[in-house]
C-alpha cells in the first residue's frame, strides 16, 4: 500500500507541474485517476483471496461481479473462492462463466476441469481438458490429466501423466501419494509401497501417505510399521489401519493383537479402535 500511495503522490505531483504550462485535461486525469484505482483494487483482490475466510471471500466477489459482469479477474476471484469454500457445484458454474469470457486462457479452462472433478463430473472434466491445447504443460493440468485416466482405469496413460507432473513441481509429494494410491487400487502393493515412501522422503509430515503406506503393506500381509517419522497419536492410528488391513486378509488373531496395541499407544481414549476390538471379541 505504500507504494500505491508513492504512486499517487507522483501522479498528483505531475498533474500540477503540468497545470503551470496549461490547462490540465480533466479526461487524461480521470483516466489516470481509474489507472490508480484498478492497481489498488487488484491488490485487495488479493489479499481478499488469499487470507479472508472463504465464504467473505465469496460474498466479495459475488457484490464485485454484479456490479462489473464482465471483468474477468473478478469472476476468477469468484470462482476460486467458491473452491477454497468446498462448494464445488457453484464453482463449476463460475469457472464456467470466466471460459465464456472473451479474455479465457488455458489456465482457466485447466481450473474449469479441476472445478468438475471436484463436483463429481469427471466426462465433462475430460471434455474441457481435450480443449486445452498440448503445448500447454503445467503441473496442474498433468496432474487432472492422470486423475482422469486413472478413473477410466487408463493405467498406461496414468503412470505417463503421475511421471510427467512430478517433473514440474518442486512438492511433489502429493502427486506421489496420488500415484501411490493408484497402484494401489490395481492391486500393485509393491509399486505402491514404493510411490508412498517416496511421498514421504518429500514430505516426511504427511499423514495420508503414512496410512497409505501402511495399507499396501498390509495388503502384502506385512504387519510391522514402516520406520517413519509419526507422532504417538500418529503411531496408534497406523497400528488401527494395520489391524483392519489384517483383519480383512482373514489375519483376525493378528488384527486382535494390533488393535490392543493401537489403544495401548494412543495418549487418549481411542474409540474406533475400542469398538472395533469390541466387535471381533464378540465374533
Amino acid at each position: 500500500m505504500r507504494h500505491l500511495g508513492l504512486l499517487s503522490a507522483g501522479l498528483f505531483g505531475a498533474l500540477i507541474l503540468a497545470s503551470c504550462a496549461k490547462e490540465i485535461d480533466k479526461d487524461a486525469v480521470e483516466r489516470a485517476l481509474q489507472d490508480v484505482n484498478v492497481i489498488d483494487e487488484s491488490n485487495l483482490n488479493s489479499v481478499v483471496l488469499s487470507s479472508s475466510d472463504p465464504n467473505e471471500a465469496v460474498t466479495y466477489f459475488q457484490r464485485s461481479v454484479q456490479q462489473s459482469p464482465d471483468r474477468i479477474d473478478l469472476n476468477r476471484g469468484l470462482a476460486s473462492s467458491l473452491i477454497r469454500a468446498k462448494r464445488y457445484t457453484e464453482a463449476a458454474v463460475a469457472w464456467q462463466r470466466v471460459v465464456d469470457l472473451p479474455d479465457a486462457n488455458s489456465d482457466d479452462h485447466v481450473a474449469f476441469a479441476d472445478a468438475l472433478i471436484r463436483n463429481n463430473d469427471w466426462d465433462k472434466a475430460r471434455e474441457v481438458l481435450d480443449t486445452v491445447p498440448p503445448t500447454h504443460e503445467t503441473f496442474k493440468r498433468y496432474r487432472l490429466e492422470a486423475m482422469i485416466a486413472d478413473s477410466e482405469q487408463d493405467w498406461k496413460a496414468a503412470d505417463s501423466f503421475y511421471e510427467t507432473a512430478v517433473g514440474l513441481t518442486t512438492k511433489p509429494a502429493g502427486v506421489f501419494n496420488n500415484w501411490g494410491y493408484s497402484k494401489l487400487t490395481r492391486g500393485d502393493y509393491t509399486g505402491a509401497e514404493r510411490l508412498f515412501g517416496e511421498a514421504l522422503r518429500q514430505d516426511p509430515n504427511l499423514f495420508t501417505a503414512k496410512n497409505n503406506l501402511v495399507l499396501s503393506r498390509g495388503a502384502q500381509r506385512n504387519y510391522s510399521l514402516p520406520v517413519i517419522t509419526m507422532t504417538q497419536t500418529e503411531r496408534a492410528k497406523l497400528l488401527h489401519t494395520m489391524a483392519l488391513s489384517a483383519v480383512k486378509q482373514g489375519d483376525v488373531s493378528t488384527g486382535e493383537g494390533l488393535l490392543r496395541e493401537a489403544i495401548d499407544t494412543h495418549p487418549q481414549h481411542f474409540d474406533a479402535a475400542a469398538r472395533a476390538l469390541e466387535a471381533l471379541e464378540n465374533g
